[in-house]
């Protein structure tokens, strides 16, 4: 599928679940790899990602783009875009958009850091792993109140 499909094809989704037209511009983005597709606030553009609609077909990549267009519509309409906003939650139910796009086989898993340092409380021995380094003059013991002692731990 090309650009110019994808834009046919945003504006249709566009015009049939939601009744107003898509006026800007629709693109694929092959450099996308944790994501369904973006939108962007700024110049109110959507790109999607090729591999969602390569692996998954066209019913989940339409999922995708109804979920893109409820942050477009919602956003040109001054109402609550972000997805942790009431409005836009009942639009995506309304439509039929999926809130998150299905993991690409192959695609890495986020990895947490592991805990390198640890902050010690020098007068009831409670400890705070930590994963960044912090410097203990800045923080108390939460439990007593007591001086913090930092430890760098070995990572395996």
């Amino acid at each position: 599928m090309t650009n110019e499909e994808l834009q046919l094809w945003i504006e249709q989704v566009s015009r049939d679940s939601f009744g107003v037209p898509f006026r800007h511009k629709a693109s694929f983005n092959s450099r996308l790899s944790s994501t369904g597709g973006r939108y962007f606030t700024k110049s109110h553009n959507i790109e999607i990602n090729p591999h969602q609609l390569a692996i998954f077909g066209r019913e989940e990549t339409e999922k995708i783009i109804k979920h893109e267009l409820c942050h477009y519509h919602l956003h040109l309409a001054k109402r609550g875009y972000m997805h942790r906003d009431t409005d836009f939650k009942s639009l995506l139910a309304q439509v039929g958009g999926s809130r998150y796009c299905q993991t690409l086989p192959g695609a890495k898993a986020r990895k947490s850091l592991p805990y390198r340092y640890k902050l010690i409380c020098t007068a009831c021995a409670m400890e705070y792993p930590r994963k960044r380094k912090v410097d203990p003059k800045r923080y108390r013991c939460g439990k007593c109140s007591g001086k913090l002692k930092l430890l760098a731990l070995e990572v395996q």
